[in-house]
């Protein structure tokens, strides 16, 4: 009998180390998280206009397909690769995070680039071409896969910068529950947003009350507006982060100037107003002026990207072809 107490006792305490390691990756989880909403913003944003053109039977189906390639591309792909990254090149893990803030930089530039000087897509002009409806379909899938990749490797590399544990399987679970996390919330979101103007519309036309069908139609009128918002929101916040990114990273290897002359004027701004808005104004302005930095290294990408990186990548692929920009 005391040999089972014994027992017991040992499982309740593994029990209680079991439950306190969860309590553990979920805390850890959620401040890592935290670090990527920029990243999560634009992803969100972005995702959407994959599944405009479609019947509406088929948008969901698209969404669950593009969000099970997006945790093969998180928890099979990115995973592993920023585990060993961690434990043996830690080094990598800055510069490769400039690089991504890089790339935001320059996709954000170059959206209010078109906006400012509207320009052909490339992009566009191959899906008029394509007749099929089931092979635009996969084309599109495809893409938005190969776009979530890259914002998949910025999310896993910021959550990994932010993550501290005491072991390997405590970062590779606290990863882990981050990468799902977030694919389940911004594609949760996606399908939310994608299906609002169907519910519209349904409420608008079975509605049991004037106001009910009122509101129907004001849902289906709103979505228009709402999706607009959420592309300057995602712009907004690719600049932000990517400028964030790229400053930070600066300051780690060296060249810490720029970001700490930003970090006193978000100070000097913070102290012009009240004591309990300080802390947000200061937030507001170092982000506004991440933004601004992200936005002119942008700028500055554009004809980099699009004159030299891209035709090489096309020489490279043997692909060929002009610029799409």
């Amino acid at each position: 009998m005391s040999g089972l107490l014994a027992l017991l006792d040992d499982v309740a305490a593994i029990a209680k180390v079991a439950a306190a390691s969860v309590d553990d990756v979920v805390a850890a989880a959620g401040k890592a998280g935290a670090k990527t909403a920029g990243v999560i913003i634009d992803d969100a944003a972005v995702t959407p206009k994959y599944v405009q053109g479609f019947a509406p039977a088929r948008e969901l189906p698209i969404i669950w397909r593009i969000a099970r390639g997006s945790f093969f591309n998180k928890l099979v792909l990115l995973l592993p690769v920023a585990m060993l990254l961690a434990n043996f090149a830690p080094w990598l893990i800055t510069p490769l995070l400039m690089m991504g803030g890089a790339y935001l930089c320059f996709e954000g530039a170059e959206k209010i680039f078109h906006v400012l000087f509207p320009h052909g897509d490339a992009h566009v002009a191959e899906d008029m071409s394509v007749k099929d409806p089931g092979h635009l379909e996969e084309q599109k899938i495809k893409g938005a896969i190969k776009t979530d990749f890259i914002l998949s490797a910025e999310i896993m590399t910021i959550a990994l910068a932010a993550i501290e544990a005491p072991n390997v399987w405590m970062q590779a679970a606290t990863l882990a529950v981050v990468g799902a996390g977030v694919t389940i919330a911004v594609y949760g979101v996606v399908g939310v947003i994608v299906k609002m103007d169907d519910v519209g519309l349904y409420v608008a036309k079975n509605g049991h009350t004037g106001a009910g069908r009122a509101f129907g139609r004001g849902l289906v009128n709103a979505m228009p507006v709402v999706m607009k918002v959420l592309s300057v929101v995602g712009t907004a916040a690719m600049l932000w982060v990517g400028g964030s990114i790229i400053l930070h990273g600066l300051g780690v290897l060296g060249f810490p100037w720029l970001y700490d002359q930003i970090h006193d004027l978000a100070v000097a701004v913070g102290n012009l107003v009240a004591e309990r808005w300080t802390s947000t104004v200061e937030w507001i302005a170092t982000a506004t002026m991440d933004g601004v930095f992200g936005l002119a290294l942008g700028l500055i990408l554009i004809p980099i990207a699009t004159r030299v990186v891209s035709p090489l990548i096309q020489r490279l692929s043997g692909k060929g072809g002009a610029p799409t920009h």
